[in-house]
């Protein structure tokens, strides 16, 4: 077992990581002190996978009632403030108090709109995060960020509200399809590029592992990349400096989840093509060498194949960048690789070189 600490100016709480960690659920629970109601918000298909393990898990956590269970729709389409409306009068109706404790138990999206709700229903209640996803339990489920979608963009609408504790138990990576298991990897690829060279190199020898899900390999990455999550938002807790490294990859991955109405790829996915794109327009406006940005394509292929990738203009593509939160006054911002273990943020950067990378995308080097 880890117990990994997140220290921020709003709340300190604990992740802890650990095979078998669901069983303890109750007790650990029981621990935040005596909620007088739980709510767990879940999606359909991961409650059928993993509900019972979760309830008799969640048994002796405190609560006087029994836990009223919210079924978000499943996938990104869940991601609306309709679904936000439609989980915060459940609540009313469950009769959930400023005492209560909310369960999000899903991957990013079930924990995205449960923490949204969490964090403005009655102006706040506490939130635990039960991540069964490896892109939750590395990246989404640590660090406070919740919202939705709107139509023009990806989580424009959210709010920075921090959990009481994560539960991160790898043996509910079991529980997913494959692409979605290897989805995750492209996250735990953009810790690697952005701030962990030990963990790229472990990466490109043990990529195998990984994709088998070894225990040994599992145990030593999941946790490390907790730590960089948890490092990172410590010293900026509401995206205003070091913590925008995080988004590595992640203006390409958001534009292309938005041209295809977030129904073509999955997160991870959409994120392994904005890597792609990160490192080769990185190299082509000379911050990174081009065996590095190579070295990081090959690595996205070492995790799965990607996606056939659906091309559009590149007038298409800037134009859904430029609706994402990270631009800045009309102008694009990019967080790139300068080497690998290192990123920093691009403005300005020449619209030939991106034109070019935007063309070419989808095309091998």
């Amino acid at each position: 077992m880890s117990s990994i600490s997140v220290e921020t100016p709003s709340r300190s709480y604990t992740v802890v990581y650990g095979r078998g960690e669901l069983r303890r659920a109750g007790a650990l629970l029981a621990a935040l002190g005596t909620p007088t109601g739980v709510c767990i918000v879940s999606a359909p298909r991961v409650w059928r996978a993993c509900g019972r393990a979760v309830s008799r898990g969640l048994a002796h956590g405190g609560s006087r009632t029994k836990p009223l269970l919210a079924l978000l729709p499943d996938g990104e389409r869940a991601k609306t403030l309709h679904s936000f409306e439609r989980l915060c009068r459940t609540l009313a109706r469950g009769h959930v108090d400023r005492s209560g404790l909310f369960v999000a138990v899903g991957g990013g999206t079930v924990g995205d709109v449960a923490g949204f709700a969490a964090a403005t229903y009655l102006r706040g209640i506490r939130l635990v995060h039960v991540p069964t996803t490896l892109v939750a339990q590395v990246d989404s489920a640590i660090g406070g960020k919740s919202g939705v979608n709107l139509p023009e963009g990806k989580n424009l609408v959210g709010a920075f509200y921090q959990p009481a504790l994560v539960i991160a138990d790898p043996a509910l990576l079991a529980t997913l399809p494959e692409p979605e298991y290897r989805s995750g990897i492209y996250e735990v690829i953009k810790y690697a590029v952005l701030g962990d060279r030990h963990l790229f190199e472990f990466l490109e020898n043990r990529m195998a592992a990984v994709v088998q899900q070894e225990r040994a390999a599992l145990d030593w990455v999941i946790p490390r990349c907790i730590a960089l999550k948890a490092q990172i938002v410590g010293r900026d807790e509401r995206d205003t400096g070091v913590r925008e490294a995080l988004n590595l990859g992640h203006t390409f991955g958001h534009a292309l989840e938005s041209l295809t109405s977030y129904r073509r790829y999955l997160h991870g996915e959409a994120v392994g093509w904005g890597l792609v794109a990160a490192a080769r327009l990185a190299a082509a406006i000379g911050w990174l060498s081009r065996g590095d940005a190579q070295r990081i394509e090959a690595l996205v292929a070492q995790a799965s194949p990607l996606p056939k990738l659906v091309r559009f203009a590149p007038a298409r593509w800037i134009a859904a960048m430029l609706s994402d939160k990270k631009s800045r006054g009309g102008r694009l911002r990019f967080i790139l690789p300068h080497e690998i273990g290192a990123v920093r943020a691009a403005e300005n950067v020449p619209a030939s070189a991106l034109t070019a990378v935007l063309s070419g995308l989808g095309r091998a080097q």
